[in-house]
């Protein structure tokens, strides 16, 4: 729920939605990929799913990734640093410049999105934060539309945590962070 209103399944909002993987999609973090599309659905349609990967990745992982309907982008990096983190950001800045697309979704718990989600704000698009804890930066929940935070399946059984965002406006009885939902409902 955001301010009382339901945030309408299926809506009619395009999606562009980049994940940073070797940031989100780690075995202590426990992320399900079906918890990823089921949250992201809820805002609308993604029409572009791109998961950026290195090539230190598992074969099983780039397989899950597919079965997701998802694009697996494959990075080279080096043999200690395996950011793909350019890579995920051009992707992202490029997307919102794409008419077609309403929100623009990144999916990383790193701080060092926030030149790119101020160009795609600039660009009148909403920008969508999914996250996990622990070391999801607050700067770029804060820089956010929305916020979501994923379920840690070591941590919380599974248990689904949604959050919305910002502007700090936090409502401690059901651990949900409100942010006005113009952007959201705009032009309807």
């Amino acid at each position: 729920m955001l301010f009382g209103k339901k945030v309408r399944k299926g809506t009619d909002r395009n999606i562009a939605m980049f994940v940073d993987g070797p940031n989100i999609l780690r075995k202590e973090f426990g992320v399900d990929l079906d918890d990823l599309m089921r949250i992201v659905k809820n805002y609308g349609r993604v029409i572009t799913g791109q998961v950026f990967l290195n090539q230190h990745a598992p074969e099983k992982l780039i397989e899950a990734v597919g079965n997701e309907g998802l694009e697996t982008r494959v990075m080279l990096a080096g043999e200690i640093d395996a950011d793909v983190d350019v890579s995920v950001a051009v992707a992202a800045v490029e997307a919102a410049y794409d008419e077609n697309i309403d929100i623009v979704c990144i999916v990383s718990r790193d701080a060092d999105y926030l030149p790119a989600v101020q160009a795609i704000k600039r660009q009148g698009k909403i920008f969508f934060s999914v996250g996990t804890k622990p070391g999801f930066s607050k700067a770029l929940q804060n820089a956010a539309d929305f916020v979501e935070l994923l379920p840690n399946h070591n941590t919380t059984g599974g248990r689904p945590i949604r959050r919305f965002n910002s502007n700090n406006n936090r409502n401690t009885a059901n651990n949900t962070i409100t942010n006005n939902n113009a952007n959201l409902n705009k032009g309807q």
